[in-house]
């Protein structure tokens, strides 16, 4: 155990400040709040972004040998694994989510750096022939400023994702914090503050999203724009880039389908769901939210479905229950307002449906659909919460149809054993990333990214890196040819 500091600032141009206006942060598992931190206004997010846009121009980051940005990301992970435990409990306090997760999350981070070190000194262009008499070559330049917005339910993680990559390539970073989880990527800020960067390379601010988000997605200030969210929020976003053209990376929500055939491995199968819908309470935009299962083995999975929820262990994140709280009582509140419209449409609770009674702080129940239908709202908008929607089908064909059937287009994943009815669904399953027989395979290695309503951009692995730097063509004529 760690204390947690009773107040927490922002982080502007290498130094910690203070702010007139104060936000509370709240502990999810008891409702009691936890600590103060800095509500960043308008000129705060204007003097982060002066601090980015001065480091950007100056070329601290850009112009020095490509080697001294390795050696600044491996510095930061190594501080980051630093600070990984007292991290991990802030988190953990804050976020509701559980130690040993909040631990990964604070590795993790400090992987992105390490995975990231090792490719900025390999951004190379090409040579590109165009006859006698030309020389014609590519270079990548980095943006200049991004700001990027994380969300509430990995923040840590998420933002060393995209912080990485872009310091990565030479680019000076303004992050908003999330209003409900902020407290432990100040940890994370301040073991990066410990690696030597140029001062405004990165700054940390947390505030309104409304205020300082709208500020920040558009100011001609910015280069870039790197969010995760939800889709009404990434909507709000862009059409606030456009005034000017900003381009964006976006990672917005999910209802993504795992479809069980006949011959799925009935133990590889319920592993998948206890991680892919009740880890983190089920607050994650890559959840199996949706699991379509083969008729003729239909009620036997739904059967061992209800006893895995039901024989999920629940409590405090510090002692690594299975099902943790959900981060406020407005998220309990929203999963509730969807449980109940299911079952007014149709739907019928096998297990769960509703929060807690008994306990403090914003738990809900591990709560399994079945006779879902395809057109209702369980299986078509994201819940965000420990809540599975279980929908029969005959078919291949059905399936596939099913999985492909809403707006969003995150992930997805089929689970047999025959490999090429595993390759022939991988391929017409819309979907960004699609897993087989195992929900969250992959790593930082693995682009990340969805289709339709879930977004565009990829985040993670190589291909993530070429979202944070233009491509420059040089075009010469050669004198005397």
């Amino acid at each position: 155990m760690y204390p947690i500091a009773e107040h927490w600032q922002n982080y502007i141009d290498g130094q910690w400040c203070d702010s007139e206006s104060r936000l509370t942060v709240n502990n999810p598992g008891t409702g009691a709040p936890l600590a103060t931190i800095a509500q960043a206004s308008v000129a705060d997010a204007e003097r982060a972004l002066i601090a980015a846009r001065r480091c950007a121009d100056s070329g601290e980051l850009s112009r020095v040998r490509p080697a001294q940005r390795v050696t600044w990301l491996l510095r930061i992970a190594a501080e980051i694994r630093a600070v990984a435990e007292e991290g991990a409990w802030v988190l953990c306090q804050e976020n509701g989510k559980s130690l040993n997760d909040a631990r990964d999350e604070f590795i993790e981070a400090a992987r992105y750096f390490e995975y990231y070190a090792g490719m900025a000194d390999k951004i190379e262009g090409t040579s590109i022939p165009l006859g006698d008499g030309y020389m014609d070559f590519t270079v990548y330049d980095p943006m200049g400023v991004s700001a990027q917005i994380v969300p509430w339910n990995f923040p840590v993680s998420i933002c060393a994702r995209s912080l990485a990559p872009a310091l990565a390539a030479g680019n000076a970073v303004v992050i908003k914090s999330p209003e409900l989880s902020p407290l432990g990527m100040c940890v994370l800020v301040r073991a990066i503050a410990q690696a030597g960067l140029p001062q405004g390379a990165v700054n940390l601010i947390c505030g309104r999203g409304r205020e300082v988000g709208t500020h920040l997605v558009g100011s001609a200030k910015v280069d870039q724009i790197v969010f995760t969210g939800s889709v009404p929020t990434g909507q709000t976003i862009l059409r606030d880039a456009a005034a000017h053209a900003i381009p964006s990376v976006m990672e917005l929500g999910g209802k993504s389908a795992a479809i069980a055939f006949a011959d799925v491995d009935r133990q590889q199968l319920l592993a998948s769901v206890k991680g892919g819908i009740f880890f983190n309470a089920g607050q994650v935009c890559s959840a199996m939210s949706r699991l379509l299962v083969q008729r003729e083995i239909y009620e036997e999975i739904v059967q061992s479905v209800v006893e895995l929820a039901e024989g999920l262990s629940v409590g405090l994140g510090q002692d690594n229950p299975d099902l943790t709280p959900v981060v406020s009582a407005g998220q309990l509140a929203s999963i509730e307002t969807l449980c109940r419209r299911a079952i007014d449409e149709g739907a019928v609770v096998a297990t769960g449906g509703e929060a807690y009674s008994d306990r403090a702080g914003h738990f809900m129940r591990p709560t399994v659909f079945r006779d879902v239908s395809p057109e209702m709202c369980i299986a078509q908008e994201e819940v965000f919460g420990p809540v599975l929607a279980i929908i029969p089908f005959d078919s291949e064909e059905q399936a596939l149809a099913i999985a492909n059937g809403t707006e969003f287009g995150l992930v997805a994943g089929v689970f047999t054993q025959d490999i090429s009815r595993a390759m022939r669904c991988a391929r017409r399953l819309k979907a960004g990333q699609v897993f087989v027989n195992e929900w969250y395979a992959g790593g930082i290695e693995t682009p990340f990214g969805g289709v339709g309503l879930s977004g565009f951009g990829r985040e993670k692995g190589q291909e993530a890196l070429y979202s944070y730097v233009r491509t420059k063509n040089v075009a010469i004529r050669v004198a005397g040819e």
